[in-house]
């Protein structure tokens, strides 16, 4: 049976489990399960490299609560068995009030945060068991078991379907723009960027870690030797995000997609201080679609300098402080930061203008995020020195973006190539530094190459006009009379 097959198995049974209502459940309850049994391909695969060196590997998990245990024993056959399968109330109450206290604990044994027993007790201290059928468990366990995770090309296979999941997710409309940007955008940014290997690349707003997923995605294919390989996957993607189950959903997307014990942590990344950053910090590389659109508190605004409500504003100052001199960034964010003009906006793109060079602002159409209903930029920035000049790209697609719809990396391509050398289009131009209002520093999109359109009139203007008209000929015919 196919991955893609097994994974709709699965969604069929949890469409009709009492205990999840929607398409958050279901990837909710499908992660815990994959990566379960990711953890037990990962110990087998582990234990039999130490069995060709000679030595011994001390797995993690211990015996009753390994995946060949409780959620599928095997037959000398190797398959299922099913006379000892717990099943009904026995395997939910197992899960329940053993296996998730059991890995839980994990979180308070581990010797630091980077380690992979950390994450297993992380995920499970945030998780809970909403499949209340334990007959509906026994299916998805039998059917999971079918996943293997440990050919690269079966992980390739799962990284595209759990990406799938969390797609679905996003348009399923409650919150999607927190899970999901679209990946033919980030891939557009991270390849604008260019971040190189031994660079720190850093997203404080990871969600499901698309951003960090895909920079892997496009080093991973540039490293060619092992240490460079060790480098990605110990010291190169970082990561934090605010909300449980994006925290979950960013841990598995990362490790499906190749990183085992990813660096993101579970934290409230506008709680800290801005004064409090040190050196040693701060990132290379930053990638990130921050929330846009949310209040915060007052004792979190207090952690900023520039004091405002809006979460995506606080989210570029913190970028732009944890950048290091000579950092790149590549950040999404609402069209309408360009050209507020209440003092906290003002201040914002002062602060970016003369301690960044902002040197690109894509312009993006509507449709890009779905049910967003907001119009968003990305800007490209590096730290260290003053902006002199702005290139500028408008997005001009001859179709409207929905569901049905979405944007593609070819919708792109144009902006790509001309963004190299920062070239004159139909499209895109530049604007100096000197040419802002000095006053507003307004960087609103004015495509100078665009004609002005004629207005449409209102149809109550033109019935208007009509109407009077009707009464002037009406008027002329009664002097004739």
């Amino acid at each position: 049976m196919s991955f893609e097959q097994i994974f709709k198995n699965i969604d069929d049974i949890l469409w009709k489990e009492a205990g999840c209502s929607n398409e958050l459940d279901y990837v909710e309850q499908t992660s815990w399960i994959l990566f379960l049994k990711y953890l037990d391909d990962l110990e087998d695969e582990r234990s039999e490299e130490m069995e060709l060196q000679g030595k011994e590997y001390k797995r993690i998990i211990k015996e009753e609560f390994r995946w060949n245990s409780w959620a599928c024993p095997k037959l000398p056959d190797g398959e299922i068995d099913h006379k000892n399968a717990l099943t009904g109330d026995d395997l939910a109450d197992f899960v329940n009030t053993k296996l998730f206290p059991y890995l839980k604990d994990f979180k308070k044994n581990a010797a630091t945060p980077d380690t992979l027993e950390y994450k297993i007790g992380e995920i499970f201290s945030e998780l809970k068991n909403k499949i209340v059928s334990g007959y509906n468990m026994r299916e998805i366990l039998n059917y999971a078991d079918g996943l293997h995770f440990q050919a690269s090309r079966d992980k390739h296979e799962m990284s595209h379907l759990y990406e799938s999941k969390i797609h679905k997710m996003g348009n399923a409309g409650r919150n999607g723009g927190e899970y999901y940007t679209p990946r033919p955008l980030i891939r557009t940014i991270v390849k604008v960027v260019a971040p190189k290997i031994g660079d720190t690349i850093y997203d404080g707003a990871c969600g499901s870690a698309g951003f960090l997923c895909e920079a892997f995605n496009y080093l991973d294919e540039k490293a060619n030797t092992v240490e460079q390989k060790k480098i990605l996957q110990k010291s190169t993607f970082y990561g934090k995000e605010k909300k449980g189950l994006a925290y979950i959903i960013g841990i598995m997307n990362m490790i499906f997609h190749g990183v085992e014990a990813p660096n993101i942590i579970h934290a409230n990344t506008l709680a800290q201080d801005l004064s409090q950053i040190q050196e040693r910090e701060r990132k290379n590389i930053i990638l990130a679609n921050p929330p846009f659109g949310g209040k915060e508190r007052s004792e979190i605004q207090q952690n900023f300098p520039i004091k405002t409500g809006e979460t995506a504003y606080l989210f570029m100052e913190h970028f732009i402080k944890m950048l290091k001199a000579g950092g790149k960034a590549g950040i999404v964010i609402k069209n309408t930061f360009l050209s507020n003009t209440d003092n906290a906006s003002i201040a914002l793109r002062k602060e970016l203008l003369e301690n960044c060079n902002l040197h690109t602002i894509l312009d993006l159409p509507g449709g890009v995020f779905t049910g967003a209903g907001v119009k968003t930029v990305v800007l490209f920035f590096e730290k260290g020195r003053p902006t002199e000049k702005i290139w500028y790209y408008q997005l001009n697609l001859s179709r409207n973006l929905g569901k049905t719809n979405p944007l593609s990396e070819e919708d792109l391509a144009d902006f790509v190539a001309l963004q190299k050398t920062f070239s004159a289009s139909e499209n895109s131009w530049s604007v100096g530094a000197k040419d802002l209002n000095a006053d507003t520093l307004d960087l609103s999109v004015k495509n100078p190459n665009k004609k002005e359109e004629k207005k449409l009139r209102e149809p109550s203007e033109i019935i208007k006009e009509m109407q009077e008209l009707n009464r002037q000929a009406e008027a002329v015919l009664k002097d004739l009379l």
